[in-house]
């Protein structure tokens, strides 16, 4: 009797698996050949993957791919809490940090395409703190000789475009990179406060000189804190709320918003691993059980795996998912078009190459509108196509869409700083598996 009751669990708890997913409107290929991706290579994945939570590298991971618009490939690894001995689920919630970069960038182009904001205008417009910036350029004292900082006037206006591209000359402030009298400011000023507001933090930041003169150099930074406040100022409501409510909910994203509300989802939460050197979880990772103050445009969602799918299923349908439109045809193509114009410069910054997201003429990587640009391939140490497009978060998620193999890729973990390594492996992966 007890066998059976197991028996039928199980068969329920399949259906209702199955009928979720379909309610979520993500396909299955019946097989991954059906889709022209070969079984016996994708296992090469799950070898990998498995070895590495093994050996302790990863505590777990989900892993999803999609080839010609249905899943081919959606696999759960390790542990979901290594240390509460909880196994990974496929349905498991992640801090994706940066990767909601790209959510930001789209909520831009939707109040783009209603005439709520331009482009080409600059930020002052929208944020008049921002109206009498200052850039900072560090000048040798020959009395003292030392470093000193001298204001210079920006050579032009910081636009929007700037901020989704990260031409902005705002930079970041953190413990990497190159050190400088003005990064040591932005460091002093609290940036990272969770316990202030959108509107707080971009008063901070127009208190900040600029690192670099806007539209001279590409430097990965806090430029989408800005956009966030941008959002909240030209669509009259919240963050929160507009990616709540013009975004997740018409795409039926049931998992991602920035805190995970309710007993059920709060067991789903992907942890990191305990660091053995202090016995406590790394502070970068922070709490997601308490709705937060600060809810900015720079990191701060968590998401599932199948729910970002969903999300790149947009983006590859070119702005519409299951009859909902959110941002046209042309729009997409622009954000995932490299918008950096020849003969830019590239921050060296050690802080912007970590998790692969620098562009570089070496490389042959771009930057569009939210998204790394393969502009390149052959110039690129990973296989992939020109124009398929990427982002990573710090915590350890990735994706990227190659319209041209009509593939997306995803993976998610809860460790700092993996994103780098597994996405030119999973790469490698993925084109190898491909037969058609």
């Amino acid at each position: 009797m007890e066998t059976f009751k197991r028996l039928m669990f199980a068969v329920l708890f399949f259906i209702l698996v199955a009928s979720v997913a379909g309610a979520q409107g993500i396909p299955q290929a019946t097989t991954p050949e059906e889709v022209g991706l070969s079984n016996e290579r994708l296992q090469r994945i799950s070898a990998s993957i498995q070895a590495d939570v093994d050996k302790k590298v990863i505590p777990g991971a989900v892993i999803m791919i999609l080839r010609k618009g249905k899943i081919a490939y959606y696999e759960a690894f390790g542990y979901q809490d290594l240390e509460k001995n909880i196994p990974m689920a496929r349905n498991s919630i992640f801090r994706i940090a940066s990767m909601t970069k790209p959510i930001v960038a789209i909520a831009i182009m939707m109040l783009v395409e209603e005439g709520k904001i331009q482009l080409f205008a600059p930020v002052s417009q929208y944020l008049p703190e921002f109206k009498d910036l200052k850039v900072g350029v560090e000048k040798m004292n020959p009395a003292t000789g030392k470093a000193e900082l001298v204001s210079e006037t920006p050579s032009r206006a910081m636009t929007v475009q700037d901020l989704l591209r990260h031409t902005s000359g705002i930079t970041s402030g953190g413990i990497f990179g190159k050190k400088s009298i003005v990064k040591d400011l932005y460091n002093a000023a609290n940036l990272s406060d969770r316990n202030q507001t959108n509107a707080e933090l971009v008063t901070k930041i127009s208190q900040l000189p600029l690192l670099n003169h806007p539209g001279t150099i590409w430097d990965y930074s806090i430029s989408y804190e800005v956009l966030a406040r941008i959002v909240e100022v030209a669509s009259g409501v919240e963050l929160y709320t507009f990616v709540e409510e013009r975004i997740t909910k018409p795409l039926k994203l049931a998992d991602t918003a920035f805190w995970v509300e309710g007993t059920e989802r709060q067991t789903r939460i992907a942890e990191p691993p305990i660091d053995p050197k202090t016995g406590k979880r790394s502070v970068w990772f922070p709490d997601v059980t308490q709705r937060p103050k600060f809810m900015g445009g720079g990191g701060g969602l968590v998401s599932t795996a199948h729910d970002y799918a969903r999300f790149c299923l947009m983006l590859y349908n070119l702005g519409i998912l299951d009859g909902v439109r959110l941002v046209s045809r042309k729009t997409v193509e622009q954000m995932t078009s490299n918008n950096i114009p020849p003969g830019y410069k590239y921050s060296t910054d050690i802080a912007t190459q970590i998790l692969w997201r620098s562009p570089s003429l070496e490389t042959g990587q771009g930057y569009g509108l939210g998204f790394g640009i393969n502009s390149e391939p052959r110039l690129n140490p990973s296989p992939g196509s020109k124009g398929d497009y990427y982002w990573t978060g710090v915590y350890g998620t990735f994706f990227w869409v190659d319209p041209k193999e009509q593939v997306i890729a995803i993976m998610m973990t809860q460790a700092m700083g993996q994103a780098r390594p597994y996405q030119h492996r999973l790469r490698h992966f993925l084109y190898q598996a491909i037969f058609d």
